[in-house]
């Protein structure tokens, strides 16, 4: 894995900057991207830049093939059933916000329920929040333990008993009618803990119980094979910016059954089939969900990173990333006053707060030794106020950091510790 960082410019340029180098340990936030992504951009406007679906002509028919190619990378990628249930999106929280609005719009009634934990990230947690607060719908929050591990008795007991439950931290509730769950929302990986859920248990269980199910992959399209037809996921998420692409693409997987029942909630030119003064008709699939011209540069940057990620070989992506989580936490456990927010089996993230210190001046201590980290809440403040704090420091590796790379953290870690002690 060693032999990859040569394939990260900016990896190379920071390692060897002016002010004696900077390690990057902000991964779970956005990923730096591969020489292959950016020739991929640069590509597309140097040789074929032009609006796609809509000319004859032979540069928009190149950049039509191509961005449709790009589809089909995707559904090969997540293993979806055919390429006509990916839509892009510019990203995981447009792809959450879409089906929250078209679907859960469409079934969740007063008396409903929508389940989701405490550690979502406020993407997966804020359109379903509001969406129970417009139907008048229960909207159902079930807590996790301190390394972020979702206990399946209490979704079980959520999903069995309807409405009628205390199980959780359940809030806005009309719980009269006892309907049940229509929707379960969870991450694939949490940002803050890196706890890994068992999706396929998951997923059964809330299928049992008549609940459709959202995952949201942002931290997990990028870190570990996903499989969409042996999961049997309803709906699946992801931003290509956390997975080796640009900003500003991310991707909406749906079951086809459901897409086609779904009313698209942004309207214009490439989503139509017919439009008159008396009435309008949508687009086949994924179409009808691509209102306006799409990011499609960004789209063949999507394309080119997971195309990279498959040469690369997520397995030994994921096992590699897995022996720096390990060998960091090892490290960190060394230190006095660790207090830990993450599991030792995390997929790539560790959390942790030292006891006394701010965790944002832990932060701005290591940026200025040249080590970047995230602080804060990491947009999971109903986590933070369940864990009794405010936020915490984060680092988040990828397949170019380095053993090296940790060392170098460990110290300036226990530097800033003795200076704000």
């Amino acid at each position: 894995m060693l032999n990859i960082r040569g394939d990260f410019p900016i990896i190379e340029r920071l390692a060897s900057s002016a002010n004696g180098g900077i390690v990057y340990l902000d991964n779970a936030a956005t990923t730096q991207k591969p020489k292959a992504v950016i020739d991929a951009l640069n590509d597309y406007y140097l040789s074929f830049n032009a609006n796609v679906h809509r000319g004859v002509h032979r540069l928009s028919v190149l950049a039509t093939e191509k961005y449709e190619e790009a589809r089909v990378v995707v559904q090969k990628f997540l293993n979806a059933r055919e390429s006509a249930e990916i839509i892009f999106t510019r990203g995981t929280t447009e792809a959450i916000n879409l089906v929250a609005q078209c679907y859960g719009g469409l079934v969740v009634d007063k008396g409903d329920k929508v389940i989701v934990t405490v550690a979502e990230h406020h993407s997966n947690f804020v359109p379903w929040q509001q969406l129970c607060l417009r139907q008048r719908a229960e909207f159902a929050v079930l807590p996790v333990d301190r390394q972020g591990a979702l206990d399946i008795s209490l979704l079980e007991d959520e999903l069995r008993k309807g409405s009628d439950t205390n199980a959780g931290i359940s809030s806005g509730a009309d719980r009269s009618s006892g309907r049940g769950a229509k929707i379960l929302a969870i991450a694939h990986i949490h940002n803050v803990t890196g706890a890994i859920m068992p999706l396929q248990e998951i997923i059964a269980l809330a299928h049992r119980y008549g609940a459709v199910v959202l995952v949201d992959g942002a931290q997990g399209a990028a870190h570990t094979a996903t499989d969409l037809q042996q999961l049997d996921c309803d709906f699946y998420t992801f931003s290509g910016h956390k997975a080796y692409a640009a900003m500003g693409i991310g991707v909406l997987y749906g079951k086809r059954e459901l897409l086609e029942a779904m009313q698209p909630y942004q309207f214009g030119g490439e989503m139509i089939s017919e439009v008159s003064v008396e009435r309008t008709t949508f687009n086949e699939l994924p179409y009808k969900f691509e209102a306006g011209t799409p990011s499609v540069a960004d789209a063949l940057t999507l394309s080119a990173s997971l195309r990279y990620l498959q040469k690369t070989g997520l397995d030994k992506i994921a096992a590699y990333e897995q022996q720096l989580t390990r060998y960091a936490y090892s490290e960190l456990q060394k230190i006095e006053g660790i207090e830990f927010y993450s599991p030792p089996a995390s997929s790539s993230i560790i959390s942790f707060n030292i006891r006394g210190i701010s965790h944002y001046d832990i932060g701005v201590l290591l940026d200025k030794q040249g080590i970047a980290v995230r602080t804060g809440h990491h947009c999971a403040e109903p986590l933070m106020h369940y864990f009794g704090i405010n936020g915490t420091v984060r680092i988040s590796f990828a397949p170019y950091n380095t053993i090296q790379e940790i060392d170098k953290f460990i110290t300036a870690l226990k530097k800033a510790c003795q200076m704000l002690s």
